[in-house]
């Protein structure tokens, strides 16, 4: 894994006159580069496009990235649009989204000419320039539009102060220089307007399923939304299918975004209402407006997810999620995460998600089936913790009760936490032996959850066991964090989409209450200050009178990894399946998945010892 800062390297200042003509050298193989670029992409890229995937950094549409992936080379292909460029502009990937212990490229101006360079900042926001060259720029063009930069990033590096691009989610970094620099030295990330963007990066590379003949679509889009003027704004919003609407499959979806709302505009979701209520009052407004009818709280059955960065989302050709017809409610709810950090107000939208259907109902039905931890409160994290681990299981009684026997397939999944959440994974785990990853997010942010497609379809069979671990950083609160459905409460959840659905939708796991209360006793027994155990006492209410000295951290963390667990086998009715569930044992696991090894590039013979010249007046660099 990259760690992060270090000690500082040797400040490196712009090239003196060899360096610059070796930097002008370089620039020329870079014309020779090019003309193999389009073959290092061929396979990877779609027809349509050689960047296929496309973001706005900056809420007013200064820079604008694209980029697309060679998982042969295990190198992504960058394309920058800075439009309108003052004296440089820097770009790059951190572990939060923060511009300290950033890995970074940059391309800044001095007096003389413009350069581009890899580069790094250390815990106090000074930037480096890196000895190992590891972004290397392939052209630079003027157009009408502004400055493009074409440039290339091996998934890893092996260099310290270099960040290793990994499946899940990137937070993306940028900042903009004002005026013309000294040196690169001269720049502390502290003084500059910077910004962040969350993305995927490593978007799988699947082939697009044919679409039925029959297929239609249907448009769930906000009603002219006036953006709120503030930074964060969910708007929910309430409509219905028409009267008689058949059952049908959903085979694909999309987002539709107003036009220059791109960078306001982060998620969408499309809930289906619960079936038994008739009717669902209309509304459109802040999801967390005192005006909000309370029934759409049971508006909760995910039909669609689109997050910033995504394209569309195709069903297996074999399966489809089914939606109208009997039993299935009429009323959706729609959910528009807006971002507006520059508090842009006047701005109206009308963004959605275009649902594709057909009649011609596919093979199998596609379902939803929730993993990880049970919305309880005896699940809880101490306060003033970085890394603290809970896990969740899907046991094998339950997968061998519920599951068919020729198993099911899982091919996409949503990880789900509230505000702490860090990381969250779930691995297969069959005979004792964690077999594969199911999804992994070291970099989870609660402010960015979509469906992901899985790179592989994920195979579960009866008696296999999903353990679902999610890692939490409660630095910033005096209490517990107990779980439940508050937001200052946490969760644990993956929702994974598979086929043939089943009457098991819920699989999931929390501590015996009856050990924890054990836990309370003991706390107790070893301190001075009195822990509240009486019976008339909430489980949060005691949580929040245990002093979080070493002792009661270790040992609750003990007690998670060893204490019985109750099992939520589930059916689609909440009803349990037959069977004991209470006080079962943990999964007995004999062997784990080692923690993978990044690959480092084979050579770095073609990276310049240096930063990059470029004459960025006109024309190409």
């Amino acid at each position: 894994m990259a760690r992060w800062g270090g000690r500082a390297r040797p400040a490196m200042q712009v090239p003196s006159p060899s360096v610059r003509e070796a930097a002008s050298m370089y620039g020329t193989a870079v014309a020779v580069f090019l003309v193999i670029l389009v073959a290092a992409l061929q396979g990877s890229a779609p027809a349509e496009s050689p960047f296929p995937f496309h973001i706005p950094l900056d809420p007013e549409g200064t820079l604008e990235l694209s980029w697309n992936i060679s998982y042969a080379q295990e190198t992504i292909y960058f394309q920058l649009l800075v439009r309108e460029l003052k004296a440089g502009v820097l770009f790059g990937m951190s572990d939060r989204g923060e511009l300290e212990n950033a890995d970074l490229v940059v391309l800044w101006t001095d007096r003389d000419g413009a350069y581009f360079g890899d580069a790094w900042s250390d815990q106090k926001g000074q930037v480096h320039l890196d000895s190992q060259q590891d972004y290397q720029l392939l052209r630079a063009q003027r157009t009408p539009e502004g400055l493009y930069l074409l440039f290339k990033r091996p998934f890893g590096t092996c260099d310290p102060n270099d960040y290793l691009i990994e499946d899940g989610t990137v937070h993306l970094v940028y900042g903009f220089l004002e005026e013309p620099l000294r040196s690169l030295e001269s720049i502390n990330t502290s003084g500059l307007h910077t910004g962040l963007q969350r993305v995927q990066l490593l978007k799988p590379s699947i082939p697009k399923p044919a679409l039925p003949a029959d297929t239609r679509t249907m448009e769930i889009r906000a009603p002219d939304v006036l953006i709120p003027g503030q930074q964060t704004t969910y708007w929910c919003y309430v409509t219905e299918l028409p009267d008689g609407f058949p059952r049908h499959h959903i085979v694909m979806y999309e987002p539709i975004v107003t036009e220059g709302n791109e960078a306001l505009v982060h998620h969408m979701e499309v809930f289906q209402c619960a079936a038994e209520f008739e009717t669902i009052p209309h509304f459109s407004g802040p999801c967390d407006s005192k005006m909000k009818p309370q029934r759409l709280n049971f508006c909760r059955h995910v039909l669609a997810a689109w997050a910033l960065g995504a394209k569309a989302f195709y069903y297996p050709e074999e399966a489809g999620l089914a939606f109208g017809g009997p039993g299935s409610s009429r009323f959706l709810r729609l959910e528009v995460h807006y971002h507006n950090p520059l508090v842009i107000t006047g701005r109206r939208d009308s963004s959605g998600i275009r649902l594709y259907y057909t009649a011609a109902l596919r093979r199998f039905d596609a379902g939803i089936m929730e993993l990880g931890l049970a919305y309880t409160p005896v699940m809880a994290i101490p306060p003033q913790e970085t890394a603290f681990v809970l896990t969740g299981y899907c046991t094998d009684k339950c997968t061998q009760l519920a599951l068919p026997a020729s198993g099911i397939h899982i091919f996409a999944s949503q990880l789900h936490t509230h505000l702490t959440g860090r990381k969250v994974v779930t691995v297969l785990a069959r005979d004792g032996r964690e077999t594969e990853i199911v999804n992994r997010d070291n970099h989870y942010s609660p402010h960015f959850q979509e469906i992901r497609m899985l790179k592989k379809v994920v195979s579960v069979q009866p008696g296999d066991v999903l353990i679902t671990s999610c890692t939490y950083n409660t630095e910033d609160r005096r209490l517990a964090t107990v779980g439940g459905f508050g937001i200052l409460e946490e969760m644990c959840v993956n929702y994974v989409h598979y086929y043939p659905q089943t009457q098991l939708e819920l699989c999931k796991s929390a501590v015996d209450p009856g050990f924890l209360h054990k836990y309370f006793r003991l706390v107790n027994r070893f301190n001075s200050e009195e822990v509240c155990t009486c019976p008339q006492a909430s489980v949060p209410e005691q949580f929040a009178s245990v002093p979080w000295n070493s002792f009661n951290r270790e040992v609750l963390k003990a007690l998670y990894g060893f204490a019985p667990i109750s099992m939520h086998c589930n059916r689609s009715s909440a009803v349990r399946f037959q069977g004991e569930w209470n006080r079962q044992p943990l999964p007995e696991i004999v062997s784990r998945l080692e923690e993978p090894t990044p690959h480092c590039p084979a050579s770095q013979a073609q990276s310049p010892a240096g930063p990059t010249v470029l004459n960025i007046s006109g024309g190409k660099g």
